[in-house]
């Protein structure tokens, strides 16, 4: 259970009546759903209380089983990932982890370092009302947070932290926008440390809040960046403080020129459904060891300029790491190309909404234009998924999400506590 203590953030949404039951609410919770404190009766247990025990339930189902990783038919495959030697050095990381974990008192500390195989990696979610361990940067100093940030600068790309620290930016903007600024807002972001930030020994930390999930193994001068999600609503700011910050435009759009750059029969294959009328994103939080087949155009079938193409865009999303682990991945992404499938459901206008996957041995990438949550108010029609509500998740799929076959195979080679 996360820290009883952190105050969790809430999620609007207009369709929760008082009188849900809980059963009822997580019936009709889905990924990316939102929860309004009009949703609860403001008696006691406090609606804290309730998000804290919302928190402790999707706990207790989502690690109920062993992590095992996302399979194709239920079992791993073996041999896709191995400890080597990449050439590109994590010394930036490990100093910046270093200089931020100075920065903070010991009881922050406490608060934000964890053992590098326990569970807290899996603890992350989407939803406000998920109570988060960490510290966040809304308590942190200017000093702690300026190391904060050098932590994600040192860890991403520039594309990468321009679209992390925009997805915050437009946490702000939904605040203004629902005049909520206890439970949205630009600082509502927490960061856990797994590990002893070492130049040999496994560690990692992680980034968690609402539409932005950092997952960053670090073993050797070996990086695995996943989960990490990616979202949010509105994706592009009508007004406020960011007016015109706008992301996931070219994962949008890329997606769709991809689709259409197929000929008519690889097409057909991809589209596994024309209609799109709700999320379909299925590797979200807790959903560690779903098993998803591959499923629409196999690559294999491609001209060569459609899969230079394929690649291009899974590059949109590997390329938010930091260069070189970017290429490193990459090259790992390339070896699979034969075995890689891209699926499509929705329409394939140019107004139109959808969701795309791709999906190797190697990585999972799912982006879904999702249904109206927290601006569900201003929506025409707020049962339909809408492009100003946008889900990104990736993954590695075959058991090595948070790196943890790597850690496994370093556990198997030197002695552990």
């Amino acid at each position: 259970m996360k820290n009883p203590n952190v105050q969790p953030a809430a999620h609007s949404h207009p369709h929760h009546a008082p009188g849900f039951t809980r059963r009822t609410l997580f019936s009709a919770l889905i990924p990316g759903a939102i929860l309004a404190p009009h949703a609860f009766p403001q008696s006691a247990p406090s609606m804290a209380e309730r998000f804290r025990q919302m928190s402790a339930d999707y706990e207790r189902e989502g690690l109920a089983e062993p992590f095992k990783g996302i399979t194709a038919d239920g079992s791993v495959e073996p041999g896709l990932f191995g400890i080597h030697a990449t050439g590109v050095s994590t010394a930036p990381v490990r100093t910046a982890a270093e200089r931020f974990l100075a920065s903070l008192s010991a009881g922050q500390r406490g608060r934000t370092m964890f053992a590098v195989d326990d569970p807290e990696w899996r603890k992350w979610m989407n939803q406000h009302f998920y109570v988060r361990q960490g510290v966040s940067f809304q308590e942190m100093t200017d000093g702690q947070r300026s190391a904060a940030f050098g932590l994600l600068e040192a860890s991403l790309s520039a594309r990468g932290m321009r679209l992390t620290r925009d997805i915050m930016r437009l946490n702000e903007t939904l605040a203004e926008l629902t005049d909520d600024h206890k439970f949205l807002g630009e600082w509502l972001y927490f960061i856990t440390v797994m590990g002893k930030p070492s130049a040999t020994e496994p560690w990692g930390f992680q980034l968690d809040g609402h539409h932005a999930i950092v997952n960053y193994f670090v073993l050797g001068d070996q990086v695995v960046m996943t989960p990490f999600f990616a979202g949010s609503e509105p994706v592009t700011a009508p007004s406020g403080k960011y007016q015109g910050v706008s992301i996931l435009q070219d994962e949008q759009n890329r997606g769709l020129d991809m689709l259409l750059a197929l000929g008519q029969g690889a097409r057909a294959k991809a589209i596994l459904n024309p209609g799109k009328t709700a999320n379909y994103n299925l590797t979200e939080a807790f959903k560690d060891n779903v098993v998803l087949d591959y499923a629409g155009a196999r690559a294999a079938d491609f001209s060569e300029a459609q899969r230079r193409q394929l690649l291009d865009l899974v590059d949109l999303y590997v390329g938010n790491m930091d260069d070189g682990h970017a290429r490193v991945k990459m090259d790992e992404v390339k070896r699979h190309i034969d075995r890689t499938c891209f699926a499509w459901i929705g329409g394939s206008d140019s107004a139109a909404v959808y969701y795309y996957r791709i999906h190797s041995p190697v990585i999972l990438i799912e982006f879904d234009h999702q249904r109206p949550a927290n601006l569900a108010r201003f929506a025409k029609d707020p049962k339909l998924p809408t492009r100003q509500h946008i889900h990104c998740v990736v993954r590695t799929p075959n058991g090595n999400d948070y790196g943890k076959d790597l850690l496994r195979q370093h556990y198997q080679a030197h002695a552990h506590a």
